[in-house]
């Protein structure tokens, strides 16, 4: 088990039994008991699969043959264990993408697997993955696209309706569910009419159905989107969001926003930065060559997960129903090259000096690192504006050798390579009193 200094910058402290403990009030918003479940997962996989996968198509058109989709070896079992043996919390399946078509043999839709040749119809996606995430012991979520280009009611209010019934089918018919997804795309649908869709019921509705879930869209209500689909987080990442005004898709907050959050944000959502480790979405044999390294990945995590939010990989299986090859072998990388990163905490046996604002981390030996990761206890609100970083061969004299804005749950500063025996963290500016968490010192190769 990796050991970790705590830290305190409070002016109130109490101790009992040799243990300091904080009496802390919350600041501003705050995560619930869910949303800080979901931070702690820091990555998951994300799986685009269905008739895409077939027709060599990033968005389908809704009139494709059902039974185009047929996975001829498909094995949820062997998605599970890569997944969890890649380091990955979870998987987040496209249950149903912009052309409508069900992985699960709905009641509300005649575009499903029950129509299609695979298994003789009697296939279910959901229930298959479903059980082998139960079996590895990982967590699932799954991705309903709003917008349907098959559905004929597509465009009227009676749709509203059955994308209640849709999302009831799956939220109550398959287990826990960790998270939901909302995908901000609204086009036609087959009669050429748009859908005014009732976000305020549908996030009612599957709240109803399974309490604990958290929601994921442009604009939370619980998570919320990067603004990018690169996996790539700001350095400056307010957990918090305004959302009055604004609306999912095409009357979301600018990028930027979505990207960086609100300094004065009423709501606390959390950044997740999804990105493929391919150059598509779907499976495309011709993207073979273009999966990404585990020095890559690793770069997205820094910049995701490093940043204070979530990374969800989109890992796609192809035509047999089958994570490829190279996927899974970039994975397994990706796995190792986080685990030699952080295997070794430098500042382990660090002596610690706290004052107002400023944590002396210092060592009886000199440490060579060129990364420090600090974490703010987020339950009480995220509070840090601004820190700078010191370090030299003792309190007296140190140089800054880093500077970055917010914390939030985990700020991973990377910065030329140091050789100190004492190191210096400084909150510059801060919202109020900080309450930090974990800080650790690593040597992270290149």
């Amino acid at each position: 088990m990796k050991k970790y200094i705590y830290l305190f910058f409070t002016t109130v402290l109490f101790l009992v039994a040799n243990n300091i403990l904080v009496a802390q009030e919350k600041f501003g918003p705050t995560p619930t008991k869910q949303q800080l479940a979901w931070h702690e997962k820091e990555f998951y996989l994300f799986m685009h699969f269905g008739p895409n996968t077939f027709t060599n198509l990033e968005w389908g058109k809704g009139s494709e043959d059902p039974n185009v989709f047929n996975p001829t070896a498909i094995d949820c079992n062997q998605w599970a264990r890569i997944a969890k043996a890649a380091g990955a919390k979870g998987i987040i399946i496209t249950a149903k993408h912009h052309d409508g078509f069900c992985l699960w043999p709905s009641k509300f839709s005649k575009h499903t697997v029950r129509e299609s040749k695979w298994m003789d119809g009697k296939g279910d996606v959901i229930k298959m993955l479903s059980e082998a995430c139960k079996k590895a012991g990982i967590e699932m979520g799954v991705y309903i696209s709003p917008w349907d280009r098959n559905h004929p009611q597509y465009g009227t209010a009676a749709y509203n309706d059955i994308y209640i019934q849709t999302m009831k089918e799956l939220l109550t018919g398959y287990g826990n569910f960790t998270e939901l997804w909302w995908d901000g795309a609204n086009g036609e649908g087959p009669n050429g009419k748009k859908q005014v869709y009732d976000f305020t019921r549908f996030k009612d509705s599957a709240m109803s159905y399974q309490p604990n879930i958290v929601i994921f869209s442009d604009i939370g209500p619980h998570i919320r989107w990067v603004g990018n689909e690169n996996g790539l987080i700001n350095e400056t990442n307010w957990n918090l969001l305004d959302t009055a005004g604004f609306k999912r898709g095409e009357g979301s907050p600018p990028n930027d926003t979505l990207n960086r959050g609100n300094f004065n944000g009423k709501n606390w959502i959390g950044a997740e930065a999804d990105v493929s480790i391919r150059k598509g979405w779907f499976y495309h044999e011709e993207e073979d060559a273009t999966v990404k390294s585990g020095k890559t990945l690793f770069n997205l995590y820094l910049n995701s997960v490093g940043h204070g939010g979530n990374m969800i990989l989109n890992v796609p299986p192809n035509r047999k129903g089958l994570i490829a090859p190279q996927d899974s072998a970039a994975l397994m990388d990706f796995r190792k090259v986080r685990e030699a990163a952080f295997k070794t905490n430098l500042f382990k046996n660090a002596i610690i000096k706290n004052s107002k604002n400023e944590m002396a981390i210092c060592l009886t030996t000199p440490v060579t690192i060129n990364s420090i990761q600090l974490q703010e206890q987020i339950k009480f609100g995220q509070r840090v504006i601004r820190f700078e970083i010191y370090a030299g061969d003792n309190e007296a004299e140190m140089k800054k050798i880093a500077g970055s804005s917010t914390i939030g749950r985990k700020k991973i500063i990377q910065f030329p390579t140091t050789t100190a025996k004492c190191f210096k963290v400084k909150i510059i500016e801060t919202k109020a009193s900080p309450i930090m968490g974990a800080v650790a010192g690593y040597f992270i190769k290149n």
